[in-house]
């Protein structure tokens, strides 16, 4: 099954030089450009573009293509995307040597101007939309600007960069929101596959639970079906037909792997890991686990 990058994991996997002062004094925000993450000899990204567990505003140059779960947009040669963890997708470029910058942060990035506008209830960012945009020449001069404008201040001394760093990623996200988005190209090819692959990887960025604090965001087969912006009907009958189990079936099995995980190898209690599972009791959960193994929580652990 896919997993799922994290911050750390990126840094690592790029050999792109953490910020200093990265967790303790802007959060979790960096720029590059995506040429100098392209090994010179292999040709190979050196960046895993399609697990992300963060935001990303990307400039595009050159040809790719945007794959979401039934639908598929073209970039023919200047683009900007915009990308939400809680939303995935597949970005598979179809030149050789991909050029542009992006830039990347988390929630807690802009929390910090204390705006009171959440990330995921900005309309760029809402499930459903089609993130994507074609440039016109002015239009790759204005977000060129932008980024170079980013990228030298990040280089800069200046005291308060972390602050206007913010305000420049804000003027991007509202400069993608008076765009007009792309046409997705609604062909059935490969579709069924895009959604059961998709799903999975939506599925398992729910996990691992790493603390009590921590709680499944996304439950029900509906959830996961407007997240990928299909009806729920329709993603059942992909995934019966791709793995013979219901879109019910393969989040059961993934949260009893879970249940087991967490009854075996934490001390929490039951009624905590019930929580964090999404069961408002603990009967609830102690009833869908002895269902699903045929022992107690208790009984399971020991």
């Amino acid at each position: 099954m896919p997993t799922l990058t994290s911050l750390d994991d990126f840094y690592r996997d790029s050999a792109a030089p953490l910020p200093e002062g990265l967790t303790k004094e802007i959060g979790h925000f960096n720029i590059f450009e995506t040429e100098k993450l392209i090994d010179d000899e292999t040709g190979r990204r050196i960046m895993p573009y399609t697990r992300r567990a963060y935001y990303k505003i990307s400039w595009l140059r050159g040809r790719s293509r945007v794959e979401y779960a039934d639908k598929v947009v073209e970039v023919e040669q200047d683009g900007l995307l915009y990308a939400t963890p809680k939303i995935p997708y597949h970005w598979v470029p179809a030149d050789g040597r991909q050029t542009g910058m992006f830039c990347i942060f988390t929630p807690d990035y802009l929390a910090q101007r204390k705006s009171g506008v959440a990330l995921e209830d900005l309309p760029i960012f809402q499930p459903g939309q089609l993130p994507v945009f074609q440039l016109s020449q002015q239009q790759v001069a204005e977000t060129e600007y932008i980024f170079r404008k980013m990228l030298r201040e990040m280089g800069s001394d200046y005291k308060y960069k972390y602050d206007l760093l913010r305000n420049l990623v804000l003027e991007l996200i509202h400069y993608g929101q008076k765009l007009q988005p792309m046409s997705a190209l609604h062909t059935m090819q490969n579709a069924s596959h895009r959604i059961s692959s998709l799903f999975i990887e939506l599925l398992e960025r729910q996990f691992p639970i790493e603390s009590p604090e921590h709680r499944l965001g996304l439950r029900t087969p509906k959830e996961y079906a407007d997240r990928l912006a299909v009806h729920v009907n329709h993603l059942n009958k992909v995934l019966k037909e791709s793995t013979g189990q219901t879109t019910t079936e393969i989040i059961a099995a993934r949260m009893e792997q879970e249940a087991k995980i967490l009854l075996r190898q934490t001390d929490w209690a039951v009624s905590g890991i019930a929580w964090c599972l999404g069961f408002e009791e603990p009967a609830h959960f102690s009833h869908f686990f002895k269902k699903q193994t045929g022992l107690a929580p208790l009984g399971f652990r020991g």
